[in-house]
């Protein structure tokens, strides 16, 4: 089939779709009365917490809802034509032709065992019969498209030879391949590091234009919306909140959701202690379970008993908007400019004595050149190099930086999982960089505890909560009887804001948010000093990171703790961080109090960093920086200054001396050190990367 002929009306006309799935028990309706557009050459986003039904409506428009789905009402329309009228063969030509989809997960789309030349080529060969020589060429034209170094090579790659980023550009290229009319991506850069993101989503965005493509962007990131899209989709619960244009959404929100939504992500000026964020109560209902009427009801500040509850609410237009809607019976009544109602502003800690001193520490690992034989000659993988920092009591300190960096390998060293190569870790004074975690005393073991990235993989599925807990107790010998025990499990339940009957619960009958907490509760039930925070919020939604960052803040406030908090995202750092240190490839670039690592003058890499994080906020002017190039290798890092073959200011400095010799540590003022070779005046003359524009 060839494609069709130019089309002027919407791409993809979404009308009261509603989708169940089928279980021998019941129907669970996923998507209700769920209507949305795209027009020739538009972006939407989709945005919602998880279980809202976004990818459910991704899998509606490809027809791939699998056995137990089905359409139960409304129609899906591409270019005007209903899409559940069409025959099987008439999808398939439709599908990765006219419709191409990214997933979450790269390796997903790709075949470990195929050259990725040829699963290019693949796409316009099956699906428009063209010759191998062009098809050869069109994937060149691709692959140089979506900005990959040296295409002929990546060509002939397997797709394992390919970073993550690498790897979701390839799949874009793929999807791009056949010039689709209509691309839906979903949540394409969640498992990216943040300058790849930035990467991507430029690129998305400039190839949105170059080939006319029609975008439905699914993602739970606000700001990646508002950098990517012109006008977006808030859903909830399976239905659709609000639609808008992102400066209708954004600044004239009409649906309490969205405003709660805006009001627990970290926004510049929101600050832990004197303006918090506001976590959105209760917990969002399961499919089965939804309220009468509004399913936001039971969560919403503006609830009306008798009439938000009384019967289905549609989607009303907004005055004076144009495609402006809001599914709330009241929208009109709101003051949406009333100031917030603030969340108690909370005492500062007062940040007490060091606890944790880290003095040039090193950790090198020994690998076999060739991985596959393991023969010959070895390499030294150099994953930290000269680490050197203190920690205080009460003090919240950020490790910020790529993957690949070593922040995990730090992580490890410090909890005895691997010991040091050289240099010191001081715990109140004394030496732990070479005792491993088997030959550690209980006390050490229990003053320093890790709350890991994914909840899932921490909890004994077998074993209930509580039963967890207490095994937690008893190795850190807390409590003299199984009852002195089980009281203080109950009283860490309440410190983590858990009813104490979720203790007879399985690992498997809580959400996300709330096995990170049953994590924060074992982690600081030996009464941690110092606990390793590695990316705890970055798998959860964002109503539930405000929530529990929070929580993490009010325990460290009660109990003292140093926390260590490892992330790659600068706006969670910025909320709740004292200091914060900056890693690139194993070393310490840039160490400092969060105010002076946030504002001028920066490290290239920090500069790099910030100007990368999107920012859900229409009012925000950043400078455009992108890292050419992915992170350099461990086992083969550049000569000099690790950050010298991605720096913009690598001009600025005479003579090549980034390429020979590392920087030596540079000290800006009180407390704030960067490893760079840049003169003073210039770094003197650096501007602010995060503007707030003027009105």
């Amino acid at each position: 089939m060839s494609k069709m002929a130019a089309y002027d009306g919407p791409i993809l006309e979404i009308d009261k779709l509603s989708i169940s799935f089928f279980t021998r028990l019941r129907e669970i309706p996923a998507v209700m009365d769920f209507s949305v557009s795209v027009m020739p050459g538009e972006a939407v986003g989709l945005v919602g917490e998880s279980g809202c039904g976004k990818s459910t409506v991704a899998l509606g428009v490809m027809q791939d809802l699998g056995k137990n789905g089905r359409v139960v009402g409304g129609t899906i329309k591409f270019k005007g034509r209903d899409l559940a009228q069409m025959s099987a063969e008439e999808l398939r030509d439709i599908r990765g032709n006219e419709i191409a989809m990214i997933y979450q997960e790269p390796m997903a789309s790709l075949n470990p065992a195929m050259k990725i030349g040829k699963q290019l080529m693949e796409v316009p060969m099956i699906h428009e019969g063209v010759s191998k020589d062009d098809a050869y060429e069109r994937a060149l034209e691709v692959v140089t498209d979506v900005r990959l170094p040296d295409p002929e090579r990546i060509l002939n790659s397997f797709p394992h030879q390919l970073s993550g980023g690498q790897q979701q550009r390839i799949v874009i290229a793929m999807a791009l391949m056949s010039k689709p009319a209509l691309l839906i991506l979903d949540e394409p850069t969640t498992a990216l590091d943040v300058t790849v993101e930035a990467a991507v989503v430029e690129l998305v965005r400039d190839l949105g234009k170059k080939y006319g493509t029609s975008m439905l962007f699914i993602s739970h990131n606000l700001g990646l919306i508002l950098e990517t899209c012109d006008r977006l989709c808030v859903m909830y619960s399976g239905e659709a909140a609000e639609r808008g244009s992102i400066e209708d959404v954004f600044d004239d929100m009409q649906h309490p959701y969205t405003q709660a939504l805006f009001r627990s992500i970290p926004l510049p000026g929101a600050d832990k202690n004197a303006r918090p964020l506001v976590a959105i109560p209760g917990n969002f209902p399961l499919p089965h379970e939804r309220p009468p009427g509004c399913n936001f009801g039971p969560r919403c500040d503006y609830f009306e008993p008798g009439r938000c509850d009384a019967g289905d609410i549609l989607m009303a237009a907004v005055d004076g908007n144009d495609r402006h809607q809001s599914r709330c019976l009241k929208f009109n009544e709101i003051d949406w400019s009333a100031p917030i109602v603030l969340a108690e502003p909370k005492a500062k800690a007062k940040i007490g004595d060091v606890v944790l001193k880290v003095d040039n520490l090193k950790k090198y690992y020994e690998v076999a050149a060739n991985a596959l034989f393991a023969g010959g000659e070895t390499k030294v993988v150099k994953a930290n190099e000269t680490l050197s920092f203190e920690a205080r009591e009460s003090e919240t300190l950020a490790i910020v930086g790529e993957s690949g960096c070593g922040k995990s390998t730090f992580a490890k060293v410090l909890m005895g999982l691997e010991t040091a190569t050289e240099g010191e870790i001081l715990l109140d004074g004394i030496n732990i960089e070479q005792v491993p975690i088997e030959q550690r005393d209980t006390d050490t073991v229990a003053d320093i505890q890790m709350v890991f990235q994914n909840p899932f993989d921490t909890l004994n599925p077998s074993m209930t909560v509580g039963r967890q807990i207490i095994r937690a107790l008893e190795i850190f010998r807390v409590g003299k009887s199984e009852r002195d025990r089980k009281k203080r499990m109950l009283e860490l339940l309440d410190l983590v804001k858990l009813p104490r009957a979720f203790a007879e619960r399985m690992p498997r009958q809580l959400s996300g948010g709330q096995k990170q907490r049953v994590g924060i509760a074992r982690a600081f039930a030996g009464g941690a000093r110092i606990v390793v925070a590695d990316e705890p919020v970055s798998a959860l939604d964002v109503s539930v990171q405000a929530a529990v960052t929070d929580l993490l803040m009010e325990i460290q406030r009660n109990e003292k703790t140093t926390l260590l908090f490892i992330s790659h995202d600068l706006s969670i750092v910025r909320y709740l961080s004292d200091r914060v240190m900056v890693m690139y490839l194993g070393h310490v670039v840039e160490i400092g109090d969060t105010d002076q690592v946030f504002s001028p003058p920066y490290h290239p890499y920090t500069e790099a960093l910030l100007s990368a994080v999107p920012i859900a906020d229409t009012s925000i002017e950043k400078t455009h920086i992108v890292l050419e190039g992915d992170i350099p290798s461990a086992m083969n890092p550049p000569s000099g200054c690790p950050f010298q073959t991605r720096c913009r200011w690598k001009g600025e400095v005479p003579d090549g001396l980034c390429d020979r010799e590392v920087p030596t540590v540079k000290q800006l003022a009180a407390g704030h050190q960067i490893k760079c070779h840049l003169a003073d005046d210039i770094l003197a003359k650096m501007e602010p990367v995060i503007k707030i524009a003027a009105e």
